[in-house]
């Protein structure tokens, strides 16, 4: 049940985003405020799929403010997107200049190199994105390398970045869902049970939950419970991917 790897970047990038003006209360051009209001334009045009409207105006912000992180990042995004991958290195690589020390544009350029396989690398930028004083999202860079570390096929690593992860925000749930995977993988079965049980009494039964639990019972050796939960799931989430496993006879 890999997840792809987590784009934290559009949490930063929106957290900032101001409604769309270019003047300042006291009519003077503020150009970080503009650049921000053509940051959320172009990355709600980027996800409607508008390309042609996100690029002008997130080339607009860079305009703006050719040396905001913010801007760079946004750019290189679009051009993530677009399969522009040269291109998205260098807008990375400008920010990094301008930035290097900024946690956003570190985590984004690890997800960056993550993403097209330069694993190792991604490792590095992440951790320091994570090393960051006064930098808040650690648990979603933590998450974002363990994801990367599943994806180059380090389940060792990507099971301590996902435990640092819910040791950052115990409430993650990529990371509780990941981490349980891992654990039944490695035959945890303990772990993985209280990891669910807690997962459980939070939130109820998921459909990807209770498809770990079929599987955790199933290579425990506990055929009555695999079909316990099994019948759950059919009641809950008869359409499920999950459901559709155990009907394959597939966990």
């Amino acid at each position: 049940m890999l997840v792809r790897i987590a784009n934290i970047f559009l949490v930063s990038l929106l957290v900032g985003c101001v409604t769309v003006t270019e003047q300042s209360a006291n009519n003077q051009f503020d150009k970080i405020k503009a650049a921000e209001a053509r940051i959320s334009l172009g990355l709600s045009y980027l996800e409607s799929k508008d390309m042609i409207r996100a690029r002008e105006n997130l080339e607009t912000a860079v305009s703006y403010a050719p040396d905001y992180y913010r801007s760079l990042i946004a750019m290189a995004h679009f051009y993530q997107e677009v399969g522009e991958t040269d291109q998205a290195e260098q807008a990375y690589k400008k920010a990094l200049r301008e930035s290097p020390k900024n946690g956003d544009v570190l985590n984004n350029y690890g997800t960056f190199l993550c993403k097209i396989g330069r694993y190792d690398e991604a490792d590095v930028f992440f951790n320091r994105a994570i090393e960051q004083p006064y930098y808040y999202l650690i648990a979603a860079s933590y998450q974002n390398a363990a994801m990367c570390a599943l994806k180059s096929g380090d389940q060792d690593k990507a099971e301590y970045y996902f435990a640092r992860s819910l040791d950052h925000d115990p409430n993650r749930v990529v990371s509780i869902l990941q981490l349980t995977q891992i654990e039944i993988q490695k035959a945890k079965y303990r772990e993985a049970r209280v990891r669910l049980l807690k997962f459980h009494n939070r939130y109820g039964y998921k459909a990807s939950s209770l498809g770990l639990l079929i599987e955790l019972e199933k290579q425990a050796g506990n055929n009555t419970l695999a079909n316990k939960y099994a019948s759950v799931l059919k009641d809950k989430y008869p359409d499920s991917i999950q459901y559709q496993k155990y009907v394959a006879n597939e966990y």
